[in-house]
């Protein structure tokens, strides 16, 4: 993978913060026309320094209010590829992350209540070779960085 310059950046932070911008906005906030813009972009793609493109939606507009973190203790030995193939088609699931400590896997889930959430611990349960699951249920957020 080649190595990003400054406008690289930029244009990336653009993208991250609006992927709908056109070119043109782009361009108008990093210096350059937009056909180089999108030059930029499509070398992007194509190197693989952007891997795809997708609509985030708000949880809250599907009325999806329960949220959750899931420890998943799985039996023998799994790849993380393995259980990303696993856990990637359960929609619930939002993020999934290997860990250290005692549990494989950390997932964060969400649903429309309780009993959506337990259809989608079933789900996960069968989707592999997990042993136990172990569910923290949120109660209220204090601090979220992750979102501008």
């Amino acid at each position: 993978m080649r190595e990003l310059d400054d406008l690289d950046e930029k244009v990336l932070v653009c993208l991250t913060r609006d992927a709908r911008a056109t070119y043109a906005d782009i361009g108008a906030q990093v210096g350059l026309s937009a056909p180089a813009v999108k030059r930029r972009v499509d070398r992007l793609v194509a190197d693989g320094v952007i891997t795809g493109f997708t609509t985030v939606i708000d949880p809250a507009a599907m009325q999806w209010n329960t949220e959750a973190y899931v420890q998943v203790f799985c039996r023998g030995n799994i790849s993380p590829e393995d259980l990303r193939a696993s856990w990637e088609p359960i929609q619930e699931v939002v993020s999934a992350a290997t860990i250290t400590g005692q549990a494989d896997a950390i997932l964060r889930l969400m649903a429309r209540d309780v009993h959506h959430l337990e259809q989608a611990l079933e789900r996960i349960r069968q989707a592999g070779p997990v042993d136990r699951t172990e569910s923290i249920i949120v109660l209220s957020h204090l601090i979220d960085r992750g979102h501008p």
